[in-house]
């Protein structure tokens, strides 16, 4: 006899307040418990899971049923329905994941998602600071209120290319000071160590000694004294950028985006740079590869004599 399936986070039910399939129920407890996933991830699974077991419904067909037309036809109500074709890569990449997982468990014999293709998004480079801006940007007055943190905050982001949800979480015990090395928890749970440079481990070190935090403490406390919101970082690092005369759409994302491609511009290290970033994929690395190629025709058509454009 099967164990009963734990309950899930009522967070991730459907949104009319209606359970989800019992089948992508299940599975979904088996990304929390098992895979660990992150909150955000595990919404982004329930929205497409739900929006599958509500079209196979409309098709009186019970979700775990539907053969490979069936799911094709659904990907194509969906684009129908207006939706882009980068949503519509991530709605099927969930649908090929739980029939997957659905193989594995020994319920369907074969996924019927396995064998469609995923429609072409055209490929978007991620904005960038450059060197100068990205100094610009860190090098706050800390003697400003609140000051002294705000500089250790921009100071670690743009030194270690954190994510949002990786620095808000931080612990002091987690940076190693002494050994230049921060610990952090990413994606899937997977931990790595990452270096901290001379700057950002000097603000660190200021901001610290004026709060005598604790170990367990947070890093970056919010107003109640734990860890500071991501919405909180946003809005600070909005108003930071314009007090800095940064007048590009400046957030926390950028900072890693040009700590990624400064890094890879420099070194040329492309594994190197995706074990800092923590990216289970190098395909999702290779793309600060083309930000670099983007700076060297910049640079070959400012400098070569055949390609320089007449005045």
């Amino acid at each position: 006899m099967k164990a009963k399936a734990k309950s899930l986070d009522p967070r991730l039910r459907g949104d009319d307040g209606v359970g989800a399939d019992p089948t992508v129920e299940q599975y979904l407890s088996h990304l929390q418990v098992e895979r660990r996933m992150s909150a955000h991830t595990l919404d982004a699974y329930r929205r497409d899971l739900l929006a599958l077991a509500q079209w196979a419904r409309t098709q009186s067909a019970d979700v775990t049923a539907l053969h490979a037309e069936q799911v094709r036809a659904f990907v194509a109500s969906e684009h129908r329905r207006g939706l882009s074709p980068k949503s519509l890569q991530r709605r099927l990449s969930a649908c090929r994941s739980f029939y997957a997982w659905l193989v594995r468990q020994g319920r369907l014999s074969a996924s019927p998602a396995a064998a469609i293709r995923s429609p072409k998004a055209p490929r978007k480079l991620p904005q960038v600071l450059d060197p100068d801006e990205a100094k610009a940007l860190v090098e706050v007055p800390t003697d400003a209120p609140l000051g002294l943190r705000d500089r250790a905050l921009l100071e670690l982001f743009y030194s270690s290319g954190l994510r949002l949800s990786e620095l808000c979480g931080l612990r002091w015990r987690d940076i190693d000071l002494s050994d230049a090395l921060v610990n952090v928890l990413g994606k899937g749970s997977k931990q790595r160590s990452v270096p901290v440079g001379r700057h950002a481990r000097a603000a660190l070190q200021e901001w610290r000694a004026s709060t005598g935090a604790a170990n367990d403490a947070a890093v970056f406390p919010g107003r109640g004294g734990g860890p500071i919101t991501p919405r909180a970082v946003q809005l600070r690092l909005r108003q930071l950028a314009q007090r800095q005369g940064l007048f590009k759409r400046v957030h926390p994302h950028l900072l890693r985006h040009s700590f990624a491609s400064h890094i890879l511009e420099s070194s040329g290290d492309l594994r190197g740079v995706q074990e800092l970033l923590g990216h289970a994929d190098i395909a999702t690395t290779q793309i600060y590869t083309h930000l670099d190629y983007q700076h060297l025709a910049k640079v070959y058509d400012a400098a070569h004599p055949r390609a320089k454009r007449k005045p």
